[in-house]
């Protein structure tokens, strides 16, 4: 996520602050991925979820200067130091990569071959910080009850009595709160909640060495299973991105107070597709989204974590499972790890998603990916009569993926048309059969 310099409170501060390969799968390609890198102002969060046990990883892409970065996020309970942690932003590209929705391709055969291989093309047709004077807060109704350096972070925990006198402390402690946020602030206030609070060390940052911001993580037990999104839409540019990275040992989570949609899937598209899928992947989202009027929860991916088919990347390990807070993985243990992968995607602003998100964990183990395919045609001579009702009947099929992208993302049918260069099927003359 982009942020002018002349803002420190990040524009997803919710609960969250953020921030053509080719590899062989299965009996097709895997040859490009939706990652989350494809949007702007793009937040992602990694839940890791068992009972009332939460891991809470916030990745952060924030490009700027970093004494202006921070971080203001309502927590259910009161944080400890070792509750704390600075995660590994590669294993977080790592389960986006994992998760992506991606495009897959097919090539046909030779249809004169005797053994022409009829499976495999259908199954590929199957659309299937520091404070300023310690005794000011006092009159404020603001109590700090923690300090803590973690890694680049000073962290404050903080509780209030009211928005009014939490909005006046962080402005006087140098954040810079948007208008709008002290409504917002008190539902929280409201609900007994606690704020996390991050700013940079820039001593401790160069000590560091990177260049950039590294992902904070907490970890709490709480029986609400959700995920403050509110404050993030009370200063934002128009509307936000997140991806919400779910791992649990029971099955697929959704969204209890908005519907969770799955993105279409195993839809045959055009061969040019390959070399605009970034563009045909947002440009589906935001069909997606404009049909349900941004009203919804999108999902991506859901997966047994110990496998996949076909593979945008390889499953996480123990060790980075581990990394992310999957606490019940014992890395001196052989076997799977239990552990289900649920990806949502979700385009949000204060309008249409004017709750939190609240999560359930389902017991649903089945398998999903967004998949999109693409079905190289038989390039070569063709001389026999099924050569003939093959190039028939591949004219219906670029027809029907045209109609298939046309409707995925809203662009222009004839257009496409055109792109692909279709050419009307030529009717054969009454006579030319006449001799065969």
């Amino acid at each position: 996520m982009k942020f002018s310099s002349a803002v420190k409170y990040s524009t997803v501060a919710l609960a969250i602050v953020t921030s053509v390969e080719v590899v062989y799968a299965f009996c097709g390609f895997y040859v490009a991925k939706a990652d989350t890198k494809l949007f702007n102002q793009a937040s992602s969060v990694v839940l890791v979820r068992d009972g009332d046990r939460t891991v809470l990883t916030m990745s952060n892409d924030f490009q700027g200067d970093p004494k202006e970065f921070a971080l203001v996020v309502p927590v259910p309970t009161f944080l400890e130091r070792g509750q704390i942690n600075v995660g590994d932003p590669a294993v977080i590209a790592h389960v986006d990569a994992f998760t992506s929705p991606r495009l897959v391709e097919y090539f046909d055969s030779d249809p004169c071959m005797v053994e022409y291989e009829r499976d495999d093309v259908r199954r590929a047709e199957v659309p299937s910080a520091n404070t300023q004077g310690p005794g000011r807060h006092n009159d404020l109704g603001v109590k700090v009850e923690a300090k803590y350096t973690v890694g680049e972070y000073d962290i404050l925990i903080l509780s209030a009595k009211e928005s009014g006198g939490l909005e006046t402390w962080l402005k006087q402690n140098g954040y810079k709160i948007p208008p709008g946020a002290s409504e917002v602030l008190g539902s929280y206030i409201k609900q007994n909640m606690r704020f996390f609070v991050a700013k940079v060390n820039l001593k401790e940052k160069a000590k560091t060495g990177f260049t950039y911001l590294r992902p904070l993580q907490i970890a709490f037990e709480s029986p609400k299973f959700m995920l403050p999104i509110r404050l993030g839409t009370v200063n934002a540019n128009g509307p936000q991105e997140l991806f919400v990275f779910a791992i649990t040992k029971q099955g697929r989570i959704e969204t209890t107070n908005y519907r969770t949609v799955r993105l279409p899937t195993d839809i045959n598209v055009p061969e040019y597709v390959k070399s605009e899928f970034a563009d045909f992947y947002k440009s589906m989202f935001a069909e997606m989204v404009r049909k349900e009027d941004m009203r919804a929860v999108f999902l991506e991916h859901a997966w047994d974590m110990s496998w996949c088919d076909p593979c945008a990347a390889d499953p996480l390990s123990p060790a980075e499972l581990k990394k992310l807070g999957v606490f019940w993985v014992k890395e001196s243990e052989g076997g799977a790890v239990p552990a289900f992968v649920t990806r949502l995607h979700v385009r949000y602003d204060r309008a249409h998603f004017p709750e939190d998100l609240v999560f359930q964990q389902t017991g649903d183990k089945a398998n999903f990916q967004a998949r999109y395919i693409m079905q190289h045609p038989f390039k070569g001579a063709t001389s026999c009569p099924a050569g003939e009702r093959y190039k028939s009947q591949l004219v219906v099929r670029q027809n029907q993926e045209a109609e298939n992208l046309a409707k995925l993302t809203g662009w222009d049918i004839e257009a496409i048309r055109k792109k692909i260069g279709i050419m009307k099927a030529t009717e054969r003359k009454w006579w030319q059969n006449l001799w065969d």
